[in-house]
């Protein structure tokens, strides 16, 4: 019979309604409603669950209606369907809802009644959601910003639909491949009382179980004071799936429960004493009296019945054990908040843990380590996403309601929002799932942007007084620009997101000729045509000064060859020929090999170091399974078949263009990969702008391409990447801080996830390398390192999609930017932090025709324009300006330094800030502090208290709120609700 057929259908709601309504149990949601256990007995909390993909095999719509199940059985709405009816049907049932961007689509499409009843089942805890953001993030290829993002969304909808019933208490994320420290750390301060995960390294694992230290507690932060970044944290016994012969999905072909002793088919005897064991042997694992079990997988409950049918016999069979044998195991419902009740209410000490769970293995020689850098162009169309979606925040919180309402339509923030935050999705930004799948994701940041765009024309003429024909050019990194082409004259909107002013060098594409360019008080400003060697086309380069939270608009003229306004012609480009091949400016000085054409020194002239650095292209012989293992690199999977890569070319054709803005030195290794090492005046850092692909694959080799930068410095081993673009967590080679690794995989083994940056050190000198997306680094010798930025397999590695990582079309042929920074150790960290934000919230630059009409007929044009009456400190980041209702915007303050990583110009202590008048087109008129997801008070909000093995914690009280003096320690995010009036004259 078809699966199809199994599925129950819905009973009337009158029915459902009534039947609810009978049902005994507290009112209020949380741990007062959780079962009642046995305190002297072994209690297995059944957790019925399922796991539901935003993306994978199927598109996020495919999966939600249930379309192509000949690919995969899955279609969620008949999923939480089958579940409402189930729980009804039995008032001890309970089940757990995870992903807030399927259930929510859900809602909306249920009558009120319906609605209405969920209210009750989630009131009487038996409907509960664990984590509630829009997905399940990855832990690897995330920024924070965007997680944060993601989990807000979600969370706030459950706040919204459901009160404080609805909150999570849990953080659940069964499926992520590898865990990060930085992800722990804001759980903890989005308010989550613990974390439960699925996926661990199987050495780790075996170790965790023989020490039972399967569950303690995560220190996840060296600079926020605990417990402020302590989190409970427990490792699921069975990743997240049933035990062996315990699945009774339509998905699954183990055996029914058969509790009729006339049936030729009864097994209820051997599967209890089955049953019995399995939870003897777990138990075994674990610290206390109650351990869990995870009933339920991928897209499994479509039809509930099938599952809570069998669970009721098993539950019942068991605990009738106690009386008939003496046994000493309960069984019951339960759910992940109410497991971690009882863990609590046990009063133990917990071991601590402080790094990370990367990188994570399976299985000998089977690293999970390719997806840190699998589409690398969707990585990087992500991290422009989230660039273009602060934008769109914040003109909507200065501009106000004249944002979403105005001379070019209706403007949204919220599809570009939704849309990056399915991108956050664990098969998503990863680059795991199907290609088809990779295309949908893309053409959701796509169709987001536009009514953003609309958002940022509203605002732009409302702020500038002037409404033109605002043109958005997305392909500036492939030099097309059709205004800027095109037009003898036009305006360039340059508008800085940063809390701070910037001076950038804008880059536009123009046809042949002279350009004079004129700043927002009509003086001339430095510009020139560059030519591209590579295409033979233009590139007009102007530095742009913009004032912090706001924009300076410039406006282009091409003039008559001969004009005397216009800037003399430049030096003709000139090919490397002398004995001395370099670039330099007044900070810095790039020296590259004369025979060569490869990078060979970087000195910092005005602090006098110099470090010789060689850097060039190789590529990993991806391996399709040897004598030792039958293990692909894949989609997830790295593993080189030999751990040294080969050189992309031992030389590269070079052409060199000086100019008074720009110095470069364009490399050309082969056919399908090349570079253009960049230095702007006044620049201290070296840009390298990679450009690799289509990778060729012809000779049937699968190829993974690294940048790899190598230097005499004695770096022991030892190398540093970040966690989620915040804190900086050490390296080694072939070590983990928490147990012995044996090392299977020399290369695949030593690589981390890089978000923003990766450095070596010998402690008085720092190279750092800052990523313009998330990427795979490593250092696997003395003072070298190295970042995987693109990659082509011919195999799957057998993780489940089905499909080799041979992008084809624009995902095949990919460019990207490395910043280069070298400094002393001591100075090094206000060079890295202070460019990893201004790299994320580049300018975004908006092109007009100009001369457009009046905004309105009082309206005085405005050329430049800052939301801040005052500049942010250095230290201070303005993570979040978004809106958050009606009069209503949402507000995060961040400090960006690790405490004690800055003494040189003291950015790592604390700040106090005053948010009176702090912006200059609104007036706060209530500031109240919350939680980071902004979904409770701070001043009402508790988690539960852990004893933890490092000695006892003070829990201070929540100081009162002073908008007059708003204190920031070292990484601390403070996050306000604000409720505001815009200024007229804005």
């Amino acid at each position: 019979m078809s699966s199809c057929l199994l599925r129950q259908p819905l009973p009337p709601v009158s029915f459902l309604f009534s039947l609810l309504l009978a049902t005994p149990g507290v009112r209020a949601a949380g741990y007062e409603t959780c079962p009642v256990v046995q305190p002297d007995m072994l209690n297995v909390h059944l957790v019925a669950h399922t796991h539901d993909d935003v993306g994978w095999l199927k598109t996020v719509d495919q999966y939600y209606y249930g379309i192509q199940n000949d690919v995969q059985h899955a279609g969620v709405q008949y999923i939480l369907d089958s579940v409402i009816s189930a729980l009804l049907a039995e008032p001890a049932r309970r089940f757990i809802y995870v992903e807030m961007a399927f259930f929510s689509r859900w809602w909306h499409q249920q009558t009120n009644a319906t609605q209405e009843i969920v209210r009750n089942l989630v009131r009487q805890g038996r409907l509960e959601f664990a984590n509630g953001g829009w997905v399940m993030n990855d832990e690897a290829a995330t920024h924070y910003g965007a997680i944060v993002d993601q989990m807000t969304l979600g969370l706030r909808f459950l706040e919204d639909t459901f009160g404080n019933d609805g909150r999570p208490r849990v953080a659940w994320h069964i499926d992520p491949f590898g865990h990060s420290r930085e992800q722990a750390s804001l759980f903890a301060q989005m308010g989550f009382d613990g974390f439960f995960f699925g996926r661990l390294d199987y050495q780790d694992k075996l170790v965790r179980k023989k020490r039972r230290e399967m569950e303690q507690v995560w220190r996840a932060s060296a600079s926020l004071k605990p417990p402020t970044a302590d989190l409970f944290t427990g490792v699921l016994p069975n990743n997240y799936d049933p035990p062996e012969r315990l699945c009774w999905d339509v998905l699954c072909a183990d055996q029914p429960v058969v509790d009729d002793p006339r049936s030729p088919e009864y097994n209820a005897k051997e599967l209890v004493n089955y049953f019995l064991q399995l939870a003897t042997a777990q138990g075994q694992d674990y610290r206390t009296n109650h351990t869990v079990m995870t009933m339920g997988s991928d897209f499994q409950y479509e039809n509930a019945n099938m599952w809570f049918k069998n669970l009721d016999k098993l539950i019942q069979l068991v605990n009738m054990q106690q009386q008939a044998n003496g046994s000493r195991v309960h069984v019951l419902y339960s759910t992940p908040a109410c497991y971690l009740w009882e863990l609590n209410k046990a009063n133990l000490t917990w071991s601590v843990k402080e790094d990370d769970f990367f990188p994570y293995a399976d299985g000998p020689h089977m690293f999970w380590t390719g997806y840190f850098s699998s589409r690398p162009a969707l990585k990087r169309y992500e991290r422009l996403s989230y660039n273009f979606l602060q934008v769109c925040n914040q003109l909507e919180a200065l501009a106000g309601p004249a944002a979403n309402v105005g001379p070019y339509g209706y403007g949204d923030s919220a599809p570009l929002n939704e849309a990056m935050a399915v991108l956050q999705h664990h098969d998503a930004v990863t680059g795991t799932s199907r290609q088809h799948v990779a295309d949908d994701y893309a053409r959701q940041l796509a169709a987001g942007w536009e009514p953003c765009e609309v958002l940022l024309s509203n605002a732009l003429a409302k702020l500038s007084g002037s409404k033109e024909s605002f043109s958005f050019c997305r392909d500036l990194n492939i030099s097309i620009c059709p205004l800027s082409q095109t037009s003898a004259r036009f305006q360039v909107i340059v508008y800085n997101p940063l809390g701070r002013k910037v001076d950038q060098m804008v880059r536009l594409p123009v046809s042949e000729g002279l350009f004079l360019v004129k700043d927002p008080r009509d003086k001339t400003v430095p510009s020139e045509v560059v030519e591209l060697p590579s295409s033979g086309n233009s590139e007009l380069l102007f530095p742009a000064l913009v004032p912090a939270l706001g924009f300076s608009i410039y406006s282009v003229t091409r003039v008559p060859v001969r004009s005397p306004q216009a800037r003399s012609p430049q030096p003709r480009p000139q090919k490397s020929g002398s004995p001395v091949l370099s670039i330099e400016n007044e900070h810095l000085r790039a020296t590259f090999h004369p025979d060569t054409g490869l990078l060979r020194t970087v000195e910092v002239l005005d602090r006098n170091l110099t470090l010789p650095v060689s850097q060039a292209f190789f590529w990993y012989n991806a391996s399709t399974g040897d004598k030792h293992s039958s293990q692909a690199s894949g989609a997830y999977i790295f593993r080189p078949r030999q751990p040294e890569p080969t050189p992309v070319s031992h030389w590269a054709r070079t052409h060199l263009v000086k100019t008074a803005l720009v110095q470069e030195v364009h490399q050309n290794f082969s056919a399908w990969c090349s570079q253009v090492v960049r230095l702007y005046s006044g620049q201290r850092h070296l840009e390298l702008e990679w450009t690799v692909g289509p990778i060729p694959v012809g000779d049937k080799w699968g190829k993974e391409v690294i940048s790899r930068f190598d230097t005499p410095l004695e770096t022991l081993g030892f190398f540093y990447t970040d966690s989620n673009g915040r804190e900086i967590l050490e390296r080694r080679w072939d070590y983990r801080p928490s147990w012995k690794l044996n090392q299977t995989e020399p290369v695949a083994g030593n690589y981390y996830p890089v978000n923003s940056r990766i450095y070596i050190t010998d402690g008085k000198m720092q190279l750092t390398v800052l990523t313009d997306r998330s990427q795979g680094g490593s250092s696997l010798r003395e003072g070298s390192l190295e970042l995987m930025v693109h990659r082509r397999l011919l195999k799957d590695d057998r993780r489940g999609v089905g499909e080799a990582l041979l992008e084809s079309g624009s995902g095949a042929w990919v460019r990207g930017r490395h910043l280069v920074l070298l400094d002393t150790a001591r100075e090094a960290a206000a060079g890295h932090r202070l460019l990893a934000e201004k790299a994320l919230l580049a300018p975004q630059v908006v092109l007009a025709p100009g001369r457009g009409p009046p905004y309105h007929r009082e309206a005085a044009p405005r050329k430049q324009f800052s939301g801040l009456s005052r500049e942010l400190p250095p230290c201070v980041h303005l993570l979040t300006l978004a809106g958050w209702g009606r009069d209503k915007l949402l507000l995060r303050l961040e400090h960006q330094f690790a405490l004690g990583e800055d003494s040189g110009r003291n950015l790592s202590s604390p700040v106090i800030l005053d948010m009176r008048d702090l912006f200059s087109t609104f007036t706060i008129t209530r500031l109240q502090e919350t939680t980071l997801a902004a979904n409770q008070l701070r001043a009402s909000a508790s988690r539960l208290k852990w004893t933890p093995e490092t000695g006892p914690i003070s829990h201070p009280t929540v100081p009162r709120l002073d908008p007059a003096s708003i204190t920031l320690q070292p990484m601390e995010i403070r996050t306000f609700v604000a409720s505001v009036q815009w200024k007229e004259d804005s």
